[in-house]
């Protein structure tokens, strides 16, 4: 994989989430009955974050949540012909239930991995509404799944891959493009 171009650094990701957490609670009309649920890995990060925006604009603090999408995945089979799947556990603080869930990612791509977030969110109670939100949107969508916050459009081919880094997981904070050699 070659890197093509740095597409938002630090400060433009910084901007981005202050943008949609204010989203968030301009179309919330505020915070009541509202949890941040983080797809894991870098999801949970990003919903993190966007839960110390929404607190310091709001003076109130949001539930967080992280799930664990693995045995939702429509690939499962694929992907693990030989070894069991490895379970992260989903951890959400509260009960979904009647409340309006942020599904919170780093990538929207294909819509797979909303599409099995959403199903694991139904196991764990019914909410009103899930709403979803996302860094950065790159197309190619196989599932008619939309975000309702989107922190930046990225259009790609399909050769390319979107790299999100967090300085959580990995020491920097900047998304890039890479040619799939």
């Amino acid at each position: 994989m070659k890197e093509k171009a740095i597409v938002l650094d630090e400060q433009a990701i910084r901007r981005a989430l202050t943008r949609i957490a204010h989203e968030i609670i301009e179309r919330n009309k505020g915070i009541e009955n509202c949890v941040l649920v983080g797809i894991k890995t870098r999801g949970i990060y990003l919903a993190n974050r966007l839960a110390e925006r929404i607190e310091q604009i709001e003076g109130k603090k949001i539930s967080v949540g992280e799930v664990d999408i693995t045995l939702y995945r429509d690939d499962l089979s694929k992907k693990t012909v030989d070894k069991e799947p490895l379970l992260k556990g989903s951890d959400i603080p509260v009960d979904i239930s009647n409340q309006k869930v942020i599904l919170i990612d780093d990538v929207l791509y294909t819509g797979r991995t909303v599409r099995a977030a959403m199903d694991a969110l139904m196991d764990i109670g019914r909410p009103s509404q899930i709403q979803l939100a996302v860094l950065v949107d790159r197309g190619h969508r196989e599932l008619p799944i939309r975000a309702d916050f989107v922190g930046k459009n990225i259009p790609t081919s399909g050769s390319e891959i979107v790299v999100v880094e967090l300085a959580e997981v990995d020491d920097v904070d900047q998304i890039t493009i890479h040619e799939n050699e």
